[in-house]
């Protein structure tokens, strides 16, 4: 998922995502110069934060 698909699901600005995926330590990765993010590696840290 790219960081527009996170925010989108996360229903939060494409902003608040950048400035706080080190943060909140959603799990992206580094491909080339771009963040992506798996969506079970989403769904994890999603049922880890409640």
């Amino acid at each position: 998922m790219t960081v527009d698909d996170v925010a989108g699901y996360l229903n939060k600005p494409r902003s608040w995502v950048y400035g706080n995926w080190r943060d909140e330590k959603i799990p992206f990765r580094k491909v080339g110069q771009s963040l992506r993010c798996r969506p079970a590696d989403l769904e994890k840290w999603l049922d880890e934060q409640n």
